[in-house]
């Protein structure tokens, strides 16, 4: 069974986080929902994710890590140390990561992880790692790295993510299953 760990901060963005979760589970992986504080995590529109395991019981290894945006959601990530952690060992131990929104500048960028990749973030958010030079693209997939840019783009982050673990195939008959253009 595939298996991914999908990080969330008090401030993420909503959309960013469920649509992939859902899309991944209805293909059949395994989303542990990791918060970085505490036993839930309450979105950017109030909207909270109760039951989640601490990031601290995370335990790979894991196919893919998914990092949602919004704000203060990608700062908040970006301060935990586990979570952090959590990143870098498995883009370590060749997992895919994938992050939307201000996640790409605010904490990929910083982790080094965007080193030697195209990628691109929410518009605006590039100023928060300007050694990088962002894509204007809503989707952007660069070996081991998808990145998406905001809440508008998560149907796609989505099957780019269900795509990246269960193949062209798949993607397209879960496309067909949701009604997805």
């Amino acid at each position: 069974m595939k298996k991914a760990l999908l990080i969330l901060a008090d401030g993420f963005e909503e959309v960013e986080a469920i649509f992939p979760c859902d899309l991944l589970r209805r293909a059949g992986a395994q989303v542990d929902l990791a918060c970085v504080s505490g036993p839930c995590a309450k979105g950017s529109h109030g909207i909270e994710i109760k039951g989640c395991i601490s990031i601290e019981d995370a335990h790979g290894p894991y196919d893919l890590v998914i990092i949602p945006g919004g704000m203060p959601g990608a700062s908040n990530i970006a301060s935990s140390w586990p979570a952090n952690k959590a990143i870098v060992e498995a883009s370590a131990q060749g997992a895919i990561i994938a992050s939307i929104c201000a996640s790409p500048a605010v904490v990929l960028g910083p982790l080094g992880l965007l080193d030697g990749h195209k990628a691109t973030c929410y518009p605006g958010m590039g100023q928060a790692y300007p050694a990088f030079q962002f894509s204007s693209s809503r989707l952007v997939e660069d070996g081991k790295l998808i990145t998406a840019s905001g809440p508008g783009a998560a149907e796609e982050f989505g099957l780019a993510l269900v795509k990246a673990l269960f193949g062209e195939s798949a993607a397209q008959k879960m496309r067909r299953d949701i009604q997805a253009r």
